[in-house]
């Protein structure tokens, strides 16, 4: 019985000796765990590299005077951090030894890493020559080098996709032309999208506006622009509101920016009371207009045109034109030089010794209808 119990026990060890052995997929446990341990030495020597390795970096770059390190220093940071991973897998699977189809299968997964962390530095780098784009606003304008930004990003993104299909044995030129007889079906039921997209080239290629600027479209929106977009573009109104316009109806639609004035216009025609004797209209006329020659706030000619006159005659008051210009176009500090305008004019008028006008009617009676019989009598008893 004891010989039976003992040769259970060995049989059982030899089981687990066999499990041991032949571990997961024909792996023994024992070089898992070697591998496991080889993937773990790389995990720590990422975090003892990002520790000690890349401070003396930035170290380095902070006491460097350019900015190009800098830029360098950020784009291979976190690939950088993750090829570590990558090589840890890699010496973790070439000492498994696997063979067969799991050896492909890893290979692949390997050189899937690799450009990852090839076209992750790439993507990154895009930033620093973003920097260099941003030279060009002056030709391209802020938006259109936005649009280069996202464009190279979204390229260097589709080129590593690409590049990873093609590793795994997947053919990227069918796709390709699949795409593209997809992308004519969907052109043929997404007309409206290609159109705003067209019409948010035209508008940034015109440079109708930017970023930030107060613009007003016929019909639609007044407000200031946030962001240009490939299909639409974020109008915030003054009630803090967004809107978000399709780029053809800017296209289209007649589009004022405010923000590209040069001076901002002030038009008033004052009336004031018909009783003003010539010497008084002409006071007031030579005061209004001595203030506004003699005042920075408004432009001198022949900058911009600058007319006080007396117009026409009105129903009820002689009119006299104000037309000027300010040099702030920002519509707060506008308000407050037409306030003071408005306060000395009516100081100007005071001072002459009359009075500003306001819409009035005289009724002229030639004759008085006789009063009835009735009226009469009344009044008669009462007066009697």
């Amino acid at each position: 019985m004891m010989q039976d119990v003992i040769a259970g026990f060995g049989d059982y060890g030899r089981l687990i000796a066999d499990v041991w052995n032949t571990g997961v997929l024909g792996i023994s446990i024992g070089n898992i765990l070697v591998a496991l341990a080889i993937f773990g030495f790389f995990y720590v020597l990422r975090g003892l590299f990002t520790r000690f390795v890349m401070r003396l970096v930035d170290r380095w770059v902070e006491s460097s005077e350019t900015h190009i390190d800098n830029y360098m220093r950020d784009a291979v940071r976190n690939p950088m951090r993750f090829l570590f991973l990558a090589l840890g897998f890699f010496f973790a699977t070439e000492y498994l030894a696997l063979d067969g189809g799991f050896e492909v299968i890893v290979e692949n997964f390997n050189r899937s890493l690799i450009v990852v962390a090839i076209f992750w530095i790439l993507y990154n780098c895009i930033k620093p020559l973003s920097e260099g784009f941003r030279r060009l606003e002056r030709l391209l304008t802020p938006e259109i080098t936005d649009w280069l930004i996202t464009g190279a990003r979204t390229a260097v993104v589709l080129v590593a996709a690409a590049t990873i299909l093609q590793t795994w044995g997947i053919q990227v030129a069918p796709i390709i032309a699949g795409l593209g007889l997809f992308g004519v079906a969907v052109a043929l039921g997404a007309q409206d999208l290609f159109k705003n997209l067209i019409g948010g080239v035209s508008v940034l290629v015109e440079r109708r506006f930017g970023m930030g600027d107060w613009i007003l479209v016929d019909g639609v929106v007044e407000g200031f622009v946030e962001k240009i977009g490939f299909r639409s573009t974020l109008v915030r109104r003054f009630d803090k509101a967004p809107v978000h316009v399709p780029n053809q109806k800017l296209a289209d639609n007649a589009v004022t920016n405010f923000s590209a004035m040069t001076y901002r216009r002030i038009s008033w025609m004052i009336g004031v009371e018909y009783r003003t004797t010539v010497d008084q209209l002409r006071r007031i006329r030579d005061g209004i207009e001595d203030y506004i020659a003699n005042n920075d706030a408004f432009v001198k000619p022949p900058l911009a045109a600058r007319l006080v006159r007396i117009d026409s005659f009105g129903d009820s008051s002689i009119d006299i034109m104000i037309y000027c210009f300010t040099h702030t176009i920002v519509w707060s500090e506008w308000l407050e030089v037409k306030e003071e305008l408005a306060t000395t004019i009516k100081t100007i008028v005071e001072e002459a010794g009359t009075g500003f006008a306001f819409p009035s009617r005289s009724i002229y009676v030639e004759t008085v209808p006789p009063m009835p019989e009735a009226i009469a009598a009344t009044r008669g008893a009462a007066g009697g």
